[in-house]
Formats: structure tokens, C-alpha cells, sequence
């Protein structure tokens, strides 16, 4: 495919499938199709080969394209970059005698009808093999313009060369880019069917290299992965290594320090820093030890992790990211489908601009050769290619941009949203929070060692799997072994620490009033969940201190709020959690509005609010209570560490575990429909000058190509931008 009439047309013969839902995308070159029981791939392939082309199907779940397709892509570049070196060379000396009269040294037509031959039908031999394929279809596109322009400046230059007086020896003619001023017998074209050829090679050749350019962050997620893993022995050694692809779910393997971790799955055994930038955007290494869960493609910087596979192949994480990123970058935004649909009838009405043109000359007296002039620059002038590619390139690079921030984005649809949005809805735990218990702080009373107070506690609450209970066996620097263990459910634990029976519990309703005056005290300032502990004299509970656990506000929240309001995005809390805890959060963060204690139904009440006062309002969780939320809200944001519900029902999945990588997805979004508009702007824009330009003659044709060609690669390389985001 070439241009956005391409696009429209292999869509409109899938659509004619029964029941087939096609996009196709100029950039990837690909189309996502959704097929109903009953049509098989033959019927696809016929589809597309009816309308001129080839293709294959590759099903869903599979590598994605840019793993497959891009040595191929190469070759063709190769191909289109010789055709482009030789028409340049023989094309030099064919301008420089056309565009300045003092090297037309006697006979220099000859020379130049020699030279641009080959240069129209060989070196333009891509664009005429497109227009041939789609004429046999009874179709036109931006490579049948390209033809017909540069055939006709060819046919009539060698007509006036045998059959008029350019061919005359010592024959010379001034040159004036804006109009011709020669009789029509006299004048020839060569420079201009050259020079045409040469620019539109070049626009093509940069295209085609930008492109590949555009789905490197793709081709990079995927190579991410190691191509061979060493397994374990049963003893934890290193055993022998295998191609990926024979490793088994189940398997242990062996990652040493520098290497890639093979695929998912969960240490069991060692202990390691994890760098995962490129997943997740993240640049501080994730410590991880036996039990941790690690993902396929990071690399374990300064240890040795035996690991258990859990998830090979096309089910690993990996996959499942690149999958997303390409089926965003095949999607297509409301304005995208706007820019096919006025491509797909552009084509025909520009043919007829430009008889028409030649015809209103020679009506209203002007010379049939400055008629024929203006109507071949309105044909080369008016290639709809910026058109199409205007939009499907920078969704390319936003999304890749995207994925290497560790900022998952589904389709372009979430982009146009994402670049609307003033209000946020966020959940507490998970998102604002880490989501993990950890202890704030405690107060002991007079005359208790604050360390042996500590140690006691964790050494009962170490036998308990309670989250707050491990909060404080964490908080805890030794932790002494308990015995007589009891758990007492809903209530608290208590044991044995060095001879001395300890207890640890919830603060009892009533309770406060009977403690001592400071341990009150704390109590009412905290906020927050309260454990008291003590020792346990002849069956009585004496309380020595109090300790406090809440859920821990993410280091980077309180900006990410910051940065969020400096976007003009208003910011709310909606969480399940009590007020208080709630209020604990908001402060910390500073947010203002808080709804506290809201049902999963209670949070869809509050995003259609929004959305009922006008508000454009995204929603950002890590819950299955979030789920409901995340897919009515006009834009979901699923923490990646959350639930698979919350991430299937959002838009953008947040690799990095961070609200700022909510404020880094707007601002992306932002940026990439700011340069969409600017695209559509240029391309629209320069056909709406151009146009009239060319057709009154005021526009020399080897100019309007080089105009044309340097509008595709002008969306291309405005788009590449977006690369730099940061």
C-alpha cells in the first residue's frame, strides 16, 4: 500500500465480506479484522487480492508482524534505494541543462530524452506497477497521479522532439518556474519527468526508512527476550542450555548476574536486583528474592536467581505487552477514518481538476502548453499521500514512545481521550498507596525499651500471615523466635518471647479510655490502624505500647497530583477504605475531594456524574472493584500490578506502578494528538494551496513534486518527534 487510497480500498473489499470488520493501517501495513463463523483466511486473501494486492494472515496471539515482516521491509528499502541512486545520476545532468540555459550546448534534448527514459519507466517503475495493478481493478490512487504526471511531461516532451521543433539542433529555451513561455511545439519536459521521479523516490525511500524507524520501540519490546535459557539441576546448579522455545512451564532455569530472566516465573531460589527499565520505564532495580515474581526480559544486574517458568511463549508477559502495543498502532483514531474517507474519493476528483484545467486553458485562449503544464502539476501537486500517513505514523510512534516509558496504550481511541481529559477519579489502595501494610510508627510508655518492645511484637506476629502482621516483622531488626503461638481470628496473636508471655492485638472498642494518658494521645492523632501490645501478667493484658500500621503513600504520588493539576486535571479520590484512612491519604498527597467508603457501584455513580456536568473523566485503579469504573470512565488506567479484570477493562495498562505515569500517559496523549493535528494541518492545508496554484499555471511541476514529496516525508519526520518525548 502507498496511500490513504490504498487504505480505504483494501478496506472496503474486506468490509465486503459478510459480516468482516476490517481497519487496515498505511504505517504498519496490516489490517486487524474481526471475522464472524464461516469465513475462512482464503476468503480474506481473496478479499485483499481483488482489490490489488497480497496478503497473508497471521492469527491473533501470534509474534506480532514487526518481528516477521521487517527483513522484507529491508530488502524493499534496498531495491528502492538503488533505483533512487541511479535515477539521481542520470537525472543531475538532465536538470542542470534543463534549468539553466547556459549548459544547453547544441543538441542537450537528445541527450536528456536518453537519460529520463530510463529514469521514468524503470526508476518509476514501483509507481507504475501500482498504478497497472489498480487500473486492472478499475481503481486509482496517489501512484496512479504519479503516472499519469510524469507519462505525460515524458510523451509530450519526445512528441515535440519528432513531431515538433524541440527537436531542432542549437534548439534552446529559457526556464521560468512559475509558468511556460515557449510555443507548445518547442517546449520540452525532461527535467521535469526526472526531476519528479527523483523527489518522489526520495519521499518514498524516507518514508520507508522512517517507518522502520517508527516501529523500533515494537521490535525492541520484543527482542527483550533471551533466544536461550541454561536450566536448572535438581541440586540448583546450572545445568544445559536450551533454545527459548524448549523451555516448559514448569521448568527451572538458571539467571546469573548480567543475564536476561528467560521468561516469567517465580524465584526459588537466590536473591537479585532486577533492572526492568525497558519493561517498565523504571530506572531503580527491584530487589527480589525467593518468592518474588519476576517477568521474561529483565535482567537480574548483581545475583543469581534460580526460577520457576510459569508463563512461556506467547503467554508471557512480554508477548502480552507487544501484542497491545500493536494492536494499538493498527487501531484507528476518529480522525484517521475522517482522512481515509476523503482519500478514498480525493484521487478521481483531482484526475478530473486536472482535464478540466487543461480544457478552461485552451477555452480561454491560453497555449495548449501551458495548459498541459498546470494540469500535470495539479496531478503531481495533489498526491494524497501526507494525508495518510498523517495520522497511523504518529499513533505509531506515540504508542512505541509509550511502551518504552512502560505506559501500555490499547488503540488510538484512548489517545484522543486521554488528550481530553480534566478530571481524574483515583482509587487509594494500589494506586495512590503501594497497597502493602507497613508500620507508621508506636509509642511505648515510661520505662519500656522502645527496640525490645519492637522485637518482642514481631517475634509473635512472625508465626501470623496477616498483612499488618508482617508490616511489623518487617519494621523489626531481629526478630527472636516465639513459642506457644496462639492466633485468636479477628482479634490478635500471643506467645512466648525470652520466657516472657507476650500479646499483640486490635484496639477494643472502649478501650481508649482506659489506656495511659500518651498512648491515648497517639491514638487520636493517628488515624490510622492501632495495634496495642504488652505482656500478659498471671492472665492479665498490661499494655506497654501502641503501634500504628497504615498503607503506605507511594513516593512519587504527591507529585504525580502536581503534575496532574498543572495539566489542568482536576483530581478525586474514590476508595472502599474508611474516612480516615482516606483523609490520612489525600493529605499526604494533596487532594481535596475525597469520597470515602463508595461501592464499586458507588464509583460508576460518580464517574457518570462527571461525565452527566460535562466532564471528559478518567479513572485510574488496580482493583477488581475498580474494574466497573475503569470501563465506563472515558479513560482507563489500570495499574499494571494490578487485577486482569481492572487491566481488561481499562485503556492505557501503567507498567510502572506509579500515579505519575497517569500525568506522563496525558501529556504523551497530548503530545501525540498535537502532532496528529499538526500533520492533518500540513496535509490538508498544502493540497487546498497547491491545488488552485498549480491549476492557474503558476506552479512549474518539477516544483509541485518536489512539494509533494516533501509533504510526506514532512508528517513522517514530525511525527519521529514524539521519539524524543520525555
Amino acid at each position: 500500500m502507498t496511500c490513504a487510497s490504498c487504505v480505504a480500498r483494501v478496506e472496503k473489499r474486506l468490509a465486503s465480506v459478510a459480516g468482516v470488520q476490517a481497519a487496515v493501517n498505511l504505517a504498519t501495513e496490516s489490517a486487524k479484522v474481526s471475522i464472524p463463523a464461516g469465513v475462512s483466511d482464503d476468503d480474506l486473501i481473496a478479499a485483499v487480492e481483488s482489490a490489488g494486492y497480497g496478503a497473508r494472515v497471521r492469527a491473533a496471539g501470534s509474534k506480532p508482524a514487526a518481528m516477521d515482516e521487517h527483513d522484507h521491509a529491508d530488502e524493499g528499502r534496498t531495491k528502492l534505494g538503488t533505483r533512487l541512486l541511479v535515477s539521481a545520476i542520470l537525472a543531475v545532468p538532465v536538470i542542470a541543462t534543463g534549468m539553466v540555459p547556459a549548459l544547453q550546448f547544441p543538441g542537450w534534448q537528445w541527450m536528456a530524452m536518453v537519460l529520463t527514459i530510463p529514469i521514468v519507466v524503470w526508476g518509476g517503475w514501483p509507481f507504475h506497477r501500482a498504478t497497472f495493478q489498480n487500473a486492472r481493478h478499475g481503481t486509482a490512487t496517489m501512484d496512479t497521479l504519479i503516472t499519469l504526471g510524469t507519462s505525460a511531461a515524458l510523451i509530450w516532451s519526445v512528441w515535440a522532439m519528432f513531431f515538433g521543433n524541440a527537436g531542432e539542433i542549437g534548439m534552446t529555451h529559457e526556464v521560468v518556474l512559475f509558468g511556460p513561455v515557449h510555443d507548445a511545439t518547442s517546449l520540452v519536459y525532461f527535467e521535469v519527468a526526472a526531476g519528479v521521479t527523483v523527489f518522489l523516490l526520495l519521499g518514498r525511500w524516507i518514508e520507508h526508512r522512517s517507518k522502520r524507524r517508527a516501529g523500533d520501540a515494537l521490535r525492541a519490546l520484543m527482542n527483550l527476550g533471551a533466544k536461550n535459557v541454561t536450566l536448572a539441576t535438581i541440586a540448583g546448579g546450572d545445568g544445559p542450555t536450551v533454545p527459548i522455545d524448549e523451555l516448559q512451564v514448569g521448568d527451572r532455569f538458571v539467571a546469573r548476574p548480567g543475564e536476561k530472566i528467560a521468561t516469567d516465573g517465580m524465584v526459588v531460589s537466590g536473591a537479585a536486583a532486577v533492572d526492568a527499565s525497558m519493561l517498565s520505564g523504571e530506572s531503580e532495580p527491584v530487589a527480589v528474592e525467593t518468592g518474588s515474581i519476576v517477568t521474561g526480559g529483565t535482567i537480574a544486574t548483581d545475583g543469581r536467581l534460580v526460577v520457576e517458568a510459569t508463563a512461556v511463549g506467547e503467554n508471557t508477559r512480554l508477548a502480552a505487552m507487544a501484542r497491545l502495543v500493536e494492536d494499538a498502532q493498527t487501531g484507528k483514531s476518529a480522525v484517521q477514518r475522517l482522512a481515509d474517507r476523503i482519500s478514498g474519493v480525493f484521487v478521481p476528483i483531482v484526475i478530473l481538476l486536472s482535464i478540466i484545467t487543461l480544457v478552461a486553458w485552451i477555452v480561454f485562449g491560453g497555449s495548449v502548453a501551458a495548459g498541459f503544464t498546470a494540469a500535470v502539476a495539479v496531478l503531481i501537486i495533489a498526491c494524497p499521500c501526507a494525508l495518510g500517513l498523517a495520522t497511523p505514523v504518529a499513533i505509531l510512534v506515540g504508542t512505541g514512545r509509550g511502551a518504552q516509558l512502560g505506559i501500555l496504550i490499547t488503540g488510538p481511541e484512548a489517545i484522543e481521550s486521554a488528550g481530553r481529559i480534566d478530571t481524574l477519579f483515583a482509587d487509594k489502595t494500589g494506586t495512590i498507596t503501594t497497597g502493602t501494610m507497613t508500620l507508621v510508627s508506636f509509642v511505648t510508655v515510661a520505662g519500656v525499651e522502645r527496640d525490645d518492645f519492637l522485637r518482642s511484637v514481631a517475634a509473635i506476629e512472625a508465626s501470623s500471615e496477616h498483612p499488618v502482621a508482617r508490616a511489623i516483622v518487617t519494621a523489626a531488626s531481629e526478630v527472636p523466635l516465639a513459642t506457644d503461638f496462639v492466633s485468636t481470628a479477628g482479634r490478635g496473636v500471643a506467645g512466648t518471647v525470652d520466657g516472657v508471655a507476650v500479646f499483640a492485638r486490635r484496639l477494643d472498642v472502649g478501650e481508649l479510655e482506659t489506656l495511659p494518658l500518651a498512648l491515648a494521645e497517639a491514638i487520636r492523632e493517628a488515624a490510622t490502624t492501632t495495634i496495642v501490645a504488652g505482656r500478659v501478667d498471671d492472665g492479665r493484658e498490661v499494655v506497654q505500647g501502641v503501634l500504628f500500621v497504615a498503607d503506605a503513600v507511594r513516593d512519587d504520588s504527591a507529585e504525580a497530583v502536581a503534575q496532574l493539576r498543572k495539566l489542568g486535571v482536576e483530581v478525586q479520590m474514590l476508595t472502599g477504605d474508611n474516612e480516615a484512612a482516606a483523609l490520612r491519604a489525600a493529605e499526604a498527597v494533596g487532594i481535596t475531594q475525597i469520597t470515602a467508603g463508595v461501592t464499586p457501584e458507588g464509583k460508576i455513580a460518580a464517574v457518570r456524574a462527571a461525565q452527566a456536568a460535562g466532564r471528559s473523566v478518567a479513572m485510574v485503579g488496580d482493583g477488581v472493584n475498580d474494574a466497573p469504573a475503569l470501563a465506563a470512565a472515558d479513560l482507563g488506567l489500570a495499574m499494571g500490578g494490578g487485577t486482569d479484570a481492572a487491566m481488561h477493562a481499562s485503556d492505557i495498562t501503567l507498567v510502572r506502578q506509579s500515579l505519575s505515569a497517569a500525568a506522563t500517559a496525558i501529556r504523551l496523549s497530548r503530545k501525540t494528538m498535537s502532532t496528529i493535528r499538526g500533520n492533518l494541518f500540513w496535509a490538508f492545508g498544502y493540497n487546498v494551496a497547491a491545488i488552485p496554484l498549480a491549476a492557474l499555471g503558476l506552479l512549474n511541476p518539477m516544483l509541485a513534486g518536489a512539494a509533494m514529496a516533501f509533504s510526506s516525508v514532512f508528517v513522517v519526520l514530525n511525527s519521529l518527534r514524539l521519539r524524543a518525548f520525555r
